[in-house]
């Protein structure tokens, strides 16, 4: 499909599957803040837990690929749900499958949108770190000013629509990931990486499998796949690409690819030169002296200015995925009208600031691990009744008519089934529990309430539309071709 247009007045069909893998590439950054977290409490085995939350980033995304070319003009996950609940005709006011469809979006919304927060927060620190001017700014106004300047800089870049998002994100990549992967490959060199360092030290001392350290497994699982299965952004412009049954699948498992090589590489890296200890002498920076370890005295500076630019990057994937999915929220009834408006290029302006203004007030917390943790609720429960929706997709009758030119293998509903169940309930288990030994109640409290305002938002937008028929865009039995 070609039209410039997804739908009249809606998203445009301007980009490829390059300029997408471009936006979403900013995914492999989000290992950064977990080098530290992860190693402190599985140690070595921290490897392992990305090796296979990449793995589990694959299963989950050949059930979304599919789900791309059935509902074209769905937006990413928060469409996919949408389409697949939100499906059944009649007058009903309330319909509970459109309540369970727009809860799935909100809560892949709710997965994103803080990432403008943590790294707002992580960029003031890394500034204020490498400009001694700053050294005397509080702490909070150099966070909200770094985040009101980078803010207020993508909304400009992307007044326009995705291509120019996508020409920064090609920029940014090479900014990011090239030093990213130059820093991680360097001790191997250099010679300063020991294997020792990880076959020494596989899992802490005082480990053992009982039901609290299960539990902490399952909680780093959810923590693992917000940032390793998180490159299923790129299906999320589906109605932006300009032919979305080649260039989702593509956009997808070329960045997968990208992001099995850097996940490993960098923990590894990491563990195999620093050393447990190490990692956790420099817990939320450990890139920063394995840089000066084998890159010499400019190492630590390089370092510092190649994760500014990671850090943007990964804020840019999360502002434009956050303001598509409350665009597609809005699109289809979930959410108040005023959150669909786009300006005359396709841009949902309106979303872009409510979700800045939204992260001004989280970066007030001043907690990146608090905010992180929340978020994680949310992801789990977007991609649980994601992979719960493409299972409905594949044996309810009424959407048997859709074309699905990217088919995932044989027997597929079965293995989305498994990845489901294991995000609904164990990984929320998981998280819940988890937090409480970090940061409390707080987190989870946060998190719930964030979810929660959904309700009020979604029977708002109940009362302000008229009670519609099912929507031609995404209607079962429409010509997806």
């Amino acid at each position: 499909m070609s039209d410039e247009k997804s739908e009249s007045g809606g998203l445009q069909r301007t980009i490829d599957w390059k300029q997408g893998l471009a936006i979403a590439l900013g995914v492999p950054v989000l290992i950064l803040p977990s080098i530290g977290y992860f190693a402190s409490y599985v140690w070595a085995f921290a490897i392992v837990i990305w090796v296979l939350s990449v793995f589990q980033g694959f299963m989950q995304n050949f059930a979304y690929g599919e789900l791309a070319t059935m509902f074209p003009k769905a937006s990413g996950l928060p469409g996919y749900a949408q389409s697949v609940f939100g499906t059944n005709k009649g007058n009903k006011k309330y319909d509970h499958g459109k309540l369970l469809g727009g809860f799935s979006a909100w809560s892949y919304w709710f997965a994103w949108n803080p990432v403008l927060a943590i790294f707002a927060i992580l960029i003031g620190s890394y500034l204020k770190g490498l400009v001694p001017a700053f050294a005397a700014v509080p702490d909070l106004a150099l966070y909200l000013a770094s985040g009101a300047v980078v803010y207020v800089f993508l909304m400009i870049v992307n007044y326009r629509g995705l291509a120019g998002g996508a020409t920064l994100g090609y920029i940014l990549a090479v900014l990011s990931l090239a030093p990213l992967i130059i820093i991680s490959l360097a001790p191997f060199v250099t010679g300063q990486f020991e294997m020792s360092n990880i076959t020494g030290a596989w899992l802490p001392t005082d480990w053992i499998w009982d039901i609290p350290h299960i539990l902490i497994l399952l909680g780093l699982f959810a923590m693992a796949q917000w940032s390793a299965c998180a490159w299923e952004t790129a299906a999320i412009y589906g109605p932006e690409y300009k032919n979305p049954k080649s260039d989702v699948p593509k956009a997808l498992f070329i960045c997968g690819a990208i992001c099995l090589v850097t996940f490993i590489l960098v923990q590894a890296a990491c563990t195999g030169t620093l050393g447990i200890a190490g990692i956790l002498a420099e817990p939320f920076s450990p890139m920063l002296p394995m840089a000066q370890m084998t890159l010499g005295p400019v190492g630590g500076s390089l370092t510092i200015l190649m994760l500014i630019a990671a850090m943007i990057m990964i804020i840019q994937t999360a502002f434009l995925g956050a303001s598509r999915a409350m665009y597609s929220m809005a699109d289809e009834g979930n959410l108040p009208k005023f959150f669909g408006k786009m300006n005359v290029h396709g841009t949902p302006v309106n979303a872009m600031i409510v979700i800045a203004l939204f992260n001004m007030g989280f970066i007030c917390l001043g907690t990146p691990a608090a905010i992180l943790a929340a978020s994680a609720i949310g992801y789990v429960c977007a991609n649980g009744i994601s992979l719960f929706a493409y299972v409905k997709a594949k044996i309810d009758p009424r959407f048997s008519s859709l074309e699905r030119p990217f088919k995932a293998p044989g027997g597929w509903k079965y293995v989305a089934m498994i990845f489901g169940l294991f995000n609904l309930p164990l990984c929320l288990i998981g998280v819940i529990y988890l937090n409480s030994l970090e940061v409390g109640w707080t987190s989870t409290i946060v998190g719930f309430v964030v979810l929660t305002l959904y309700i009020p938002l979604w029977f708002y937008s109940q009362n302000e539309n008229p009670i519609r028929v099912e929507k031609e865009t995404h209607g079962v039995g429409e010509n997806t071709t």
